[in-house]
């Protein structure tokens, strides 16, 4: 594989490491908190330690994405092996630690190949050696890449290929972004496979800011671990009581926004460079985008997928859509 580094990680096939988890950090954090409006983007909130917090908000009672895509991922599973046929090599975009993939996995005729597909090089690393142990007839081969970012299957992954995105994560992506992510996952898994996507829809406004301003502070702490973080690899002197977390409801949009506000006017130094902040002014940190049912099907058509059947819940919080790739 061309650019890549593969290392020999038993119990798993090998590790295959584009390097794009080290994807300038530094550089982004300079130029992000440069702007009028500074922002940083989302993927670089997973680090292990966002990973870990995401995982707990994912438990959360404010936070009815998870359980909802679980539960229609429970009655819905055997449909969506039936359509991705028998010894389905199934790939994951932004793995986690690859929890509601073992639906799937349990579901699927002779399921071939898993290739987790996640940013945090470590625990990425740690999930797929115990989904290893866990399906010990299934070869798992983990990729280490910014899955918004051109990179190749292992030529040995045979198809069909399934493709899993799920957690509502498309919803971090502006639409041209999720139309580009959705382009470069058709590209990497090519002509015939498919696609299972979730997606995040439009519901009342008290519904939507209390998941992302959960009652326990979960959410913030995940947050303002990315002022954590600069701290830890970018030699910033962030006060994190100086900052406060924010999920902010657009509905003209169609979003919501997560920012972290300075409580004060201050400076702060991190990446090599000072930025000055006045009171009330915030770093801009997440997108997440809500959509309708038409909305994500005309989203897969433009990225070049075809909408093949879409499942919603009873309280039509949330769908899960298979796609075919044109």
């Amino acid at each position: 594989m061309p650019g890549s580094a593969v290392l020999q990680l038993a119990p798993l096939e090998a590790l295959y490491d584009y390097g794009h988890g080290g994807e300038d950090f530094g550089t982004a954090v300079r130029e992000g908190l440069s702007l009028g409006q500074k922002k940083l983007s989302a993927k670089f909130l997973y680090d292990a330690r966002g990973s870990a917090l995401f995982e707990e908000i994912c438990t959360l009672p404010e936070y009815y994405p998870t359980r909802t895509e679980i539960s229609l991922l429970e009655k819905h599973v055997t449909e969506i092996a039936e359509l991705a046929g028998r010894g389905a090599s199934v790939v994951e975009f932004g793995s986690g630690a690859s929890v509601k993939v073992r639906l799937l996995l349990d579901t699927l005729a002779a399921p071939d190949w898993y290739v987790p597909v996640d940013i945090s090089r470590q625990h990425l690393v740690a999930s797929a050696k115990d989904l290893a142990t866990q399906y010990p007839d299934l070869t798992v081969l983990p990729i280490c890449a910014d899955y918004t970012r051109a990179f190749d299957l292992p030529r040995s992954v045979r198809a069909p290929i399934l493709g899993f995105f799920p957690g509502s994560t498309i919803g971090n992506f502006t639409h041209g972004e999720a139309r580009a992510f959705l382009q470069q996952a058709a590209s990497s898994l090519g002509a015939g496979a498919g696609l299972v996507l979730g997606a995040d829809l439009m519901k009342a406004p008290d519904i939507l800011r209390a998941a992302y301003n959960d009652a326990a502070g979960v959410t913030a702490a995940f947050n303002l671990n990315l002022l954590a973080r600069i701290n830890r690899e970018l030699d910033g002197d962030f006060e994190l009581s100086a900052f406060r977390h924010e999920g902010r409801l657009l509905e003209d949009e169609g979003r919501i926004e997560m920012h972290l506000v300075s409580q004060r006017a201050q400076v702060v130094r991190a990446a090599g460079k000072t930025f000055a902040f006045r009171e009330g002014e915030s770093i801009h940190t997440e997108y997440s985008h809500k959509y309708t049912i038409d909305q994500v099907q005309t989203l897969a058509r433009s990225g070049g997928w075809e909408p093949v059947r879409s499942w919603v819940d009873d309280q039509s919080l949330f769908s899960i859509h298979f796609l075919a790739a044109r």
